[in-house]
């Protein structure tokens, strides 16, 4: 079976789904191993790596797409602009792994079950203690909320830490996230660890404990969010009178704040408005935001995705692809989580999928020629195929 990793296409994208210390354990497991060349030189892989760990590096884009499997950061869906001409590209029987955004591009998907391939979309993995260490959401959240506190830093103009001095004390920087999720809480230990007075509020409840185990302080708002969770572990949507009340509830909190770092997002879906031009316009001269829901259309309401806005001297950030800015280690975690998954998927080096196993059946968007994942059989405004018609055993 051959495995092949491509250069990724979407515009600024420097991760790569593989990296040289990944290959032998493809290479043990049976499999032929291609990368397309300078497909990880951005992340600091350069091709001699790959070679020297047993990979062939080819400059042939149809080498590469010949392959059995095919692993990508992102996939046509999580690529829409640029990716979808790779789908043409997409053959019978062939596997396609990575992100893939299926429930907000699922037209996408659509199309590449027209061309008769098998996608596995990582952010559909569940959250059970199994697939952990498959968790690519997890990973990528990690560099983000890292990186949300560096890029905050350098834009606030202030110091994070209290230093007495000889010119006299400097007061601590006061943080406040918004969302103690994965990314919330590396956020919460980051800027700590710089020194910040931190604060932190998620809608559930259950994470009071999370934030403060880290040094921060859980900010009680009584919003009754009932079940704030799916049952895959992530956050749901919640109606717009929460978020009403939310907001103004959070208007107090963020007015006292110098950096604002909102983290709230909803798999397929818009993100939720918590940050108002109003309570924009109530912070102090000099205080940042950094959105990192921007690419779902962001959780302030001035922020605007890929740019800096500054608006009555307070300093909007809606950084894109964060993960990216630091690929090294996030091409590192990711092909950890990609290559856990797909040995999850071998057999005697070979795909067969066994649709009883929950990481497996979530994860598949698509076989033998249509959607057959129900939540993007939901956003495409069709049925799901019924159970005996994906209960097959397929090998390649």
């Amino acid at each position: 079976m051959i495995v092949a990793v491509p250069r990724e296409s979407f515009p600024g994208e420097r991760r790569v789904a593989l990296v040289p210390a990944m290959i032998p354990p493809l290479v043990k497991a049976g499999l032929e191993v291609r990368i397309e060349a300078g497909a990880g030189l951005q992340a600091g892989y350069p091709d001699e790596q790959y070679a020297d760990k047993g990979a062939t590096v080819t400059d042939s884009a149809d080498e590469i797409y010949a392959a059995d499997c095919l692993l990508l950061v992102r996939t046509a869906g999580a690529n829409p602009e640029v990716g979808e001409a790779t789908v043409e590209r997409l053959r019978e029987g062939q596997y396609l792994i990575g992100m893939a955004d299926p429930l907000g591009q699922p037209e996408v998907a659509q199309k590449v079950a027209e061309r008769g391939a098998s996608l596995f979309a990582l952010e559909l993995l569940p959250r059970i203690t199994r697939a952990q260490s498959m968790d690519v959401l997890s990973s990528m959240a990690t560099v983000a909320g890292y990186r949300s506190v560096l890029l905050g830093a350098v834009a606030l103009p202030k110091m994070f830490p209290m230093l007495m001095t000889a010119a006299g004390t400097v007061a601590p920087a006061r943080v406040f996230i918004v969302g103690a999720g994965v990314a919330g809480l590396q956020a919460i230990s980051t800027a700590k660890r710089l020194g910040a007075v931190v604060s932190a509020y998620d809608v559930r409840s259950a994470v009071k404990e999370q934030v403060q185990s880290l040094g921060g302080k859980f900010v009680e708002m009584d919003l009754g969010a009932g079940d704030a969770e799916d049952r895959g572990g992530y956050a749901k949507a919640m109606d717009e009178d929460f978020y009403r009340r939310q907001r103004e509830m959070m208007s107090r909190v963020v007015a006292e704040m110098d950096l604002v770092i909102t983290t709230a997002a909803v798999p397929g879906k818009k993100a939720p408005t918590l940050v108002t031009a109003e309570m924009v316009a109530g912070m102090r001269t000099g205080s940042v935001i950094v959105d990192l829901a921007a690419e779902r259309g962001g959780n302030c309401e001035l922020t605007k995705p890929g740019e800096t806005v500054v608006e009555g001297g307070v300093t909007i950030l809606g950084p894109a692809n964060l993960p990216s800015e630091v690929p090294f280690h996030a091409s590192q975690m990711y092909a950890k989580n990609i290559v856990t998954f797909l040995q999850h998927l071998l057999d005697d080096g070979q795909v067969k999928l066994d649709l009883e196993d929950e990481i497996t059946r979530e994860t598949l968007v698509t076989h033998e020629g249509r959607v057959v994942q129900p939540r993007v059989c939901e956003a495409l405004g069709i049925e799901p195929p019924a159970d005996e018609s994906t209960d097959s055993e397929s090998t390649e």
